[in-house]
């Protein structure tokens, strides 16, 4: 090919692929409902500017020292990050500031936040959850991080408002993750497929770069820490010695963000058992695995917990752990045959 020719065709793609931010996206989306209110796109627009603050200061941690642990410990007696308190804040003032948004709740925080009381004539205001930063001991090394965030309609239904968190995956509205890696990535569904867009830095917005993410099937690899593997339950094990013998590799980064956004494009199954010391597994069904699951199944692909279907759990406490096997469909069918 003419450099001549290699100019055309970038000419071509200019004009055929017109630049979509995520709110031009939303936006359009929102144009696509008569009753929408715009509500929705102003809560979505919150998480899309917490993420773009957390990313620069991602990127600067160790120019502005706040890499390393803090003094205390996070409702699950782990210790905090720098990194994990100043996420946390920002998408809880972000969030906060949107009217829309009656209920936050964090996987850093006891209780969930109730920021304002619904009145019969709001319109389907929302709850918030979500893990802030997601492997944050990794930044120490350099490595990949993410924001996992779930949405849902506020439940008036509930007993006490804290209670509306309390709903199975299957009721969630929206859901994504952010990762913040050689470039930063937001990967979200509001229940019609998957998109993926990509900050672009030098203009301050995320671009659309897939309007419909399918996950591949097929593909002989598996994601999750093997190293307490003599703990995990019999049939976990005997499918880790049946991968061994049928040509199947490991990818493991530590941080469930990246696991789950490599399987998403590559394929594959993230992994995270029960073991001995977690028999319920580990993972938080609320701030992890929910929105995790919606966007796999959204993707093409399938989510399970143990034997059961993700999304159908029944929540009862809010920092409720679980156990994780999402990826490719037949991938997942492959575990749950051990397992079963």
């Amino acid at each position: 090919m003419t450099l001549e020719e290699a100019l055309q065709d970038e000419v071509r793609l200019t004009r055929d692929q017109n630049l979509t931010s995520i709110q031009s996206y939303l936006l359009a989306e929102e144009a696509k409902h008569p009753q929408a209110t715009g509500s929705f796109t102003w809560l979505l627009s919150a998480i899309s500017l917490s993420a773009k603050f957390i990313a620069a200061r991602c990127r600067r941690a160790r120019i502005e020292a706040v890499l390393g642990a803090t003094e205390g410990e996070n409702v699950h007696a782990e210790r905090q990050q720098k990194l994990d308190v100043i996420a946390n804040e920002t998408l809880l003032r972000c969030l906060g500031s949107r009217p829309v948004v009656s209920i936050i709740a964090s996987e850093e925080n006891e209780e969930p936040l109730i920021l304002r009381q619904s009145e019969p004539g709001d319109i389907r205001p929302y709850v918030v959850l979500f893990d802030p930063l997601d492997g944050s001991s990794n930044l120490d090394v350099c490595g990949g991080v993410g924001t996992i965030f779930s949405v849902l309609h506020h439940d008036r239904r509930s007993d006490a408002p804290e209670n509306s968190v309390l709903q199975p995956g299957t009721h969630q509205v929206a859901a994504g993750y952010v990762l913040y890696g050689p470039s930063t990535v937001l990967v979200m569904t509001t229940g019609n497929g998957v998109q993926m867009f990509v900050l672009d830095p030098s203009i301050g917005s995320f671009l659309l770069v897939d309007p419909q993410v399918r996950i591949p099937d097929g593909t002989k690899s598996y994601s999750l820490n093997e190293a307490y593997v003599n703990s995990f339950p019999e049939g976990y094990q005997r499918y880790l010695e049946w991968t061994k013998n049928n040509g199947y590799s490991q990818r493991y980064v530590g941080t469930m963000v990246a696991d789950v956004h490599r399987v998403l494009m590559k394929g594959g199954v993230f992994l995270y058992p029960p073991t001995d010391k977690a028999p319920q597994g580990k993972l938080r069904l609320m701030y992890e695995a929910n929105p995790m699951s919606f966007l796999m199944e959204q993707a093409g692909g399938k989510a399970y917990s143990g034997t059961q279907r993700t999304l159908e759990i029944e929540p009862e406490k809010i920092h409720e752990r679980t156990s994780v096997i999402m990826g490719s469909p037949s991938e997942v069918d492959r575990v749950l045959s051990f397992l079963q």
